[in-house]
């Protein structure tokens, strides 16, 4: 017997009508061009805290009784759990406050205070922050809104699961990102109700794969960096892992670069903005293209609240990927007129210099030659080689810095 049943998330989708967005799940055409698979992509992004959380978040808070509802509520969150329960905490006039890790970013940080919570921010991971949530509890009687491991809190994200299955009922696949679980073991028992030989992939941050391991009863060392912040979860959950190890057929992982590499495909390809954990499900078709060769695959795109720095940078390394934008070192005469000329030849074959670094004095090369770093706006890596060629054969040789296909 599972803890979370089909009748609770049908229980909750009535609860959410009205309270939440029905999201729709899209076709994604460029996206299935280039994965070799028909894509459907299910947007949480479009709830109105930008992620699934508004489920689970309402499905709980509506459970309780009126003394907790008095005494308040808190809740531990890198940011989307955080923002989907202060928002309807305020809605329910249930006093709030969410305990964040320091490394949040400013903008979850911004909008969780915005929708009406209190706002502590405690610890360097997210288990240091639950256990500061925990002490709220102890020492201010207030309600814990866990993040995943709740049996409201998985029948609201199961009611994803619902909508996806009614929108597309014949899929192969379901691609579901994970951090604590809560997201996956709903849609997990939704599908198998509705489409038993639907096949579930969960999607973990390398660097975070904590329910993979805890499934396959291994243990071990999680952290570091991560553009997948709302799946950075050390500790997965006791309640969530049970129901993945019966409904789940597989979890994959992905590593940081093909995570960026899901965040830009998501908005070069399909125009949808999605933060790292958003673009996992992506990621992990990525990562395993052959998996799903030739099968109809729903995926869901869970969040996308992305701080605009961090998707700045991604653009921007995205063109230096795909070698539109691309830095050269050029050798030349140290005379007056040389640079001029070398805009010229890179300008007639259609480069654009967007920055030039003149280099006199740390190379070592004779003192009446210089070496010049431009960084041209290119069509392509195809481009880029023109370039050099052209530059090389009149007497100015060139090379490319970095690796554009890295």
């Amino acid at each position: 017997m599972l803890p979370v049943t089909i009748d609770d998330i049908h229980a909750a989708a009535a609860a959410l009508e009205g309270q939440v967005a029905r999201t729709p799940t899209i076709a994604a055409p460029q996206l299935s061009g280039i994965l070799g698979c028909e894509i459907f992509l299910k947007l949480e992004t479009l709830q109105r805290t930008g992620s699934f959380k508004d489920r689970g978040a309402y499905n709980k808070l509506r459970s309780l009784g009126k003394a907790e509802r008095k005494r308040g509520v808190v809740a531990m969150s890198a940011g989307n759990h955080a923002q989907g329960v202060a928002y309807h905490a305020t809605r329910l006039g249930i006093p709030s406050t969410i305990v964040m890790p320091t490394f949040t970013p400013f903008t979850k940080v911004a909008k969780t205070e915005g929708y009406g919570a209190r706002v502590v921010l405690v610890g360097q991971t997210l288990d240091d922050s639950m256990g500061h949530a925990r002490k709220l509890v102890d020492e201010e009687g207030l309600t814990l809104i866990h993040p995943y491991d709740d049996p409201h809190i998985v029948a609201g994200q199961g009611t994803a699961g619902l909508e996806m299955l009614a929108d597309v009922p014949d899929l192969d696949d379901i691609v579901v990102p994970i951090g604590g679980g809560g997201l996956i073991s709903g849609i997990a028992i939704a599908a198998r109700s509705i489409r038993p030989s639907v096949r579930i992939t969960g999607v973990e941050a390398a660097l975070y794969a904590s329910m993979s391991d805890a499934v396959a009863g291994r243990t071990g060392i999680y952290g570091g960096a991560t553009i997948a912040e709302g799946i950075a979860v050390k500790s997965p959950g006791v309640l969530t892992r049970q129901i993945i190890a019966e409904l789940v057929d597989d979890i994959v992982t992905v590593e940081e670069t093909v995570l960026e590499h899901g965040v830009h495909m998501l908005l070069t390809q399909q125009k949808l903005v999605a933060e790292g954990a958003g673009a996992a499900g992506i990621a992990g078709i990525l990562a395993n293209p052959e998996r799903f060769a030739g099968r109809r695959v729903g995926v869901v795109v869970c969040g996308g609240n992305i701080d605009p720095r961090i998707l700045a940078s991604i653009l921007m390394r995205g063109l230096v990927r795909n070698g539109q934008i691309a830095r050269l070192r050029i050798e030349i005469e140290d005379s007056p007129g040389v640079l001029s000329r070398i805009a010229g030849i890179i300008g007639a074959i259609g480069g654009n210099i967007i920055e030039t670094y003149h280099q006199r004095l740390f190379f070592q090369i004779p003192v009446k030659r210089a070496d010049i770093d431009v960084v041209v706006e290119t069509r392509d890596r195809a481009h880029v080689e023109v370039i050099i060629a052209k530059l090389t054969a009149e007497g100015y040789p060139a090379k490319l810095l970095g690796d554009v296909g890295a």
